[in-house]
């Protein structure tokens, strides 16, 4: 799962990785060849600078100067105790933002139907049951009786949710909605008071300043990397609906999706989402504004509304903008007005530039989406219309934006009552048991887990082997159904040449 890789594949449950369009080469433009011209001039230059400072090192002047200079080259014990101690300042920031915020970060894990179909798989879970496979992502504790706030990736396709939270605690989630517009989702656990985090406003973080990113890259839990905000308002990628990340070079990975970015306050400012490729070092993050509003709207209706204008949009690019004579700042030119909508209702035309709403001047797109979003469905806002030269003011009562109806994943659909805790067994005979390397005794293997159950949520797979049984060594199958009657079992069993103890309990 994924923190997605922006072009689609996921990091979280994963970080998506996206394909950006066309990066620009160094010397863009250029051919190879002149491009290699320009390198080779910069390298001449910078010798030709470096030959330059070592003459003048040896002149006269530079000797005279060598007192002022040689502080800098060697330090005194004052000023590296100075530097040690601005250091330490800096790295006491980040171990307080990771104190601060693992509490309220989880580590989601789900199981999917496997699309792969090898005949060892399916010989392995007898041929009956639907093959499952693990995914891993992030999330937020969002309220403190137990809604978490994630990415829409980190749960899509979940056939079970189950949730690892800080104090080692691992249990069964339900999901309570999802936002596949803006990428999110909430799900819920019943685990008493938990520790939620608190959510900054994301229009107050400063590009350039520190963050924090906690989460599970690889399903490595609580995994804290640092960098800065390196943009805001980044959309156009095609990833969404609804875009306006948060751009950070803070490094995020396949299952950093749904985990936090923090201030250096701790503060959550953005949920992670997706990357630029494996290794590129750009991420991109959900401002806290609109995760909270969606997350907020999930708890109380199970969906999200959101304000529409009924207008279609572009930027005003320079060839535009002067045709219009209007600077191309000046505002978001509407190219589209949908019939009976709010904009047309409030005689909005084609060709009109919309310079500010609700007193808030919009340069861009992106700026008019953000605007309209802040405001509620039936509320009444302000808008200023630069039409031929002249400005004009109207009054948009907005409505609700046309939405696709989310379908039902696997997880929230009914699913037929099972008893048991949800897994099937066979009895190996001794030469089977003697071809896996067992000792050629009665030996019960794993062939079926039913996805969601006791058995699913122990982490427990086909073709595990149970070595012990509520104490009893080698179980056969009677033994185990005994041992199951009262709703729980402590298992020791073995995978290929790993051994290990798992509890399940219905």
């Amino acid at each position: 799962m994924s923190a997605r890789i922006a072009a689609g594949t996921m990091l979280g449950a994963d970080s998506r990785v996206v394909q950006p369009r066309a990066l620009p080469g160094l010397f863009a433009g250029n051919s190879p060849g002149a491009s290699v011209g320009r390198m080779t001039t910069r390298v001449s230059v910078l010798l030709g600078t470096a030959i330059s400072v070592s003459l003048l090192a040896a002149s006269p002047l530079a000797q005279a100067d060598d007192s002022r200079v040689q502080p800098a080259l060697n330090p005194s014990p004052q000023q590296i105790q100075a530097s040690q101690a601005e250091a330490r300042q800096l790295s006491d920031a980040f171990v307080a933002v990771a104190e601060k915020a693992s509490p309220s970060v989880v580590q989601i894990e789900v199981t999917v139907r496997d699309p792969r179909e090898d005949i060892f798989g399916m010989t392995m879970r007898g041929g009956n049951d639907t093959p499952v496979a693990h995914e891993t992502g992030s999330g937020v504790v969002f309220t403190p009786d137990g809604a978490i706030l994630t990415n829409n990736p980190v749960v899509e396709g979940a056939l079970s949710i189950n949730v690892r939270l800080r104090d080692g605690r691992y249990l069964p989630a339900r999901l309570l909605g999802r936002d596949p517009s803006s990428d999110l989702a909430v799900v819920k656990v019943d685990a008493g008071t938990l520790v939620a985090a608190h959510f900054a406003d994301s229009d107050d973080v400063r590009v350039g300043e520190w963050v924090v990113a906690v989460g599970s890259p690889f399903g490595l839990g609580y995994t804290v990397t640092t960098g800065v905000l390196s943009a805001k308002g980044r959309n156009g990628l095609g990833m969404n609906a609804i875009e306006d990340y948060l751009q950070t070079d803070a490094s995020i990975n396949p299952g950093n999706s749904g985990g936090p970015l923090c201030d250096l306050n701790g503060n959550v400012i953005g949920i992670n989402s997706m990357i630029v490729n494996k290794g590129v070092g750009i991420g991109f993050a959900i401002p806290s504004d609109m995760a909270r509003r969606a997350g907020e709207q999930i708890l109380r209706t199970g969906k999200v509304e959101r304000s529409w204008l009924g207008v279609g949009m572009q930027d005003l690019t320079p060839d535009l903008a002067s045709l219009m004579h209007l600077d191309t700042r000046a505002g978001t030119l509407i190219n589209t007005i949908a019939d009976g909508g709010p904009g047309a209702k409030a005689n909005i035309r084609p060709g009109d530039v919309i310079s500010q709403v609700a007193g808030r001047a919009v340069h861009d797109r992106g700026e008019l989406l953000r605007e309209i979003l802040r405001h509620d469905v039936g509320q009444t806002v302000d808008v200023e219309i630069l039409r031929a030269g002249k400005h004009y003011a109207a009054k948009v009562t907005l409505v609700a934006r046309p939405e696709p109806q989310v379908p039902l994943l696997p997880v929230q659909q009914p699913n037929a009552p099972h008893a048991g805790l949800g897994l099937t067994v066979r009895e190996l005979t001794p030469q089977q048991a003697q071809s896996m390397g067992l000792a050629p005794k009665a030996v019960t293997q794993v062939t079926g887990i039913l996805p969601g159950s006791a058995a699913d949520r122990a982490t427990i797979k086909p073709g595990d082997v149970i070595v012990e049984a509520d104490g009893v060594d080698s179980p056969n199958a009677s033994e185990l159904q005994k041992a199951a009657e009262d709703g729980q079992l402590l298992l020791r069993l073995r995978r290929r040449d790993q051994s290990f103890y798992a509890g399940i309990k219905r």
